[in-house]
């Protein structure tokens, strides 16, 4: 357990954290690039995760995505590229270059659903919650979570990029979980411990149907050096009942608490992507979520994102574990 106060740029609070720490510009010569990728697609097409970023001249977009890369895991945890001219390109070249730039530096491109989704698409497609079907594809608000945090890997990176704005709302928010953890340790010493014991968390049926649904992780773990969160109450809750288990009394109030300073607007901020726009995220130190977000019918096209997954460590499976199914790509 960390039981020092952390008092670097990763612990803002809204008041600290403005736009311009987030936002990165995309200069023409990075343009150029991608006009270049576009052109080699329309001349000789291909499935996206065929393409690799070596075998193309990326130099200024590699170092704009270096310096994504080092804002996301070593300064505020949010980077957000301003801007892929999305409205020149089709659906299917601007996949390709969402596939590339999340390829470049980020690290491996991951898998988000147990059949091997690589280019995961974030819109409301009318389908009711229940189990099996995640927020994301409704048009429902998002509470702050971690993604992937019943897995044995989650993606230490999430790339969102905006190929079609909703709207009305659809309002991207983000929380530090580091400052969350200052303060959780100043004011709830004794819940903070409770919260790096493990809570039963539910597998969100991306597995095989003899497989277990459940897994067991804390929401917060030390390795001496780099502290670590996984975070989504709702996903604990249902982890319990299908587990057939109970919430202790203590792992109860220890959420409580942590949602109470997670969703105090003093600690969030609150962006809404432009089309075009590449945000990224550290998935494993800050928490995110959105607002409800409504399409107007006939009046534009409807909200689309494409989400992305990265890490660097284990293999190319959701899991991540070495024992694990490689995907066959």
């Amino acid at each position: 357990m960390l039981h020092e106060a952390i008092e670097d740029e990763r612990a803002w609070k809204r008041e600290t954290l403005h736009p311009e720490d987030w936002l990165v510009p995309l200069p023409p010569a990075c343009v150029a690039e991608l006009d270049e990728i576009v052109r080699f697609l329309r001349k000789y097409p291909r499935p996206v995760w065929h393409l690799a970023p070596e075998a193309f001249d990326l130099r200024a977009c590699a170092s704009v995505m270096a310096q994504v890369r080092a804002q996301v895991q070593h300064h505020v945890g949010l980077a957000v590229v301003d801007r892929v001219p999305v409205e020149r390109y089709s659906e299917k070249e601007n996949r390709a270059i969402g596939w590339l730039l999340a390829a470049l530096i980020m690290g491996q491109v991951v898998p988000q659903k147990w059949d091997g989704t690589l280019l995961y698409d974030v819109k409301g497609f009318g389908q009711p919650l229940e189990y099996g079907v995640r927020r994301s594809v409704t048009n429902l608000a998002q509470p702050f979570h971690t993604d992937g945090g019943w897995l044995w890997t989650p993606p230490a990176c999430v790339g969102l990029f905006c190929l079609q704005p909703a709207q009305q709302g659809g309002v991207s928010r983000l929380v530090s979980l580091l400052t969350v953890h200052n303060e959780l340790r100043r004011r709830h010493p004794d819940l903070l411990a409770r919260l790096y014991s493990p809570f039963w968390w539910d597998g969100q049926a991306e597995h095989a149907l003899d497989y277990v649904r459940v897994s067991r992780y804390p929401v917060y773990e030390y390795d001496g050096d780099t502290l670590m969160a996984r975070y989504y109450e709702d996903y604990v809750f249902k982890g319990y009942r299908l587990a057939g288990a109970r919430l202790d009394a203590a792992g109860a109030a220890a959420l409580a608490a942590m949602r109470t300073i997670v969703d105090a607007p003093e600690n969030w901020v609150e962006c809404r992507l432009a089309q075009g726009q590449l945000q990224y995220i550290n998935n494993r130190q800050f928490a995110h979520a959105r607002t409800t977000f409504v399409d107007v019918p006939g009046v534009s096209a409807p909200r689309h994102m494409l989400r992305l997954w990265n890490r660097d460590e284990g293999t190319q499976d959701l899991e991540g574990q070495e024992d694990g199914a490689v995907l066959d790509l």
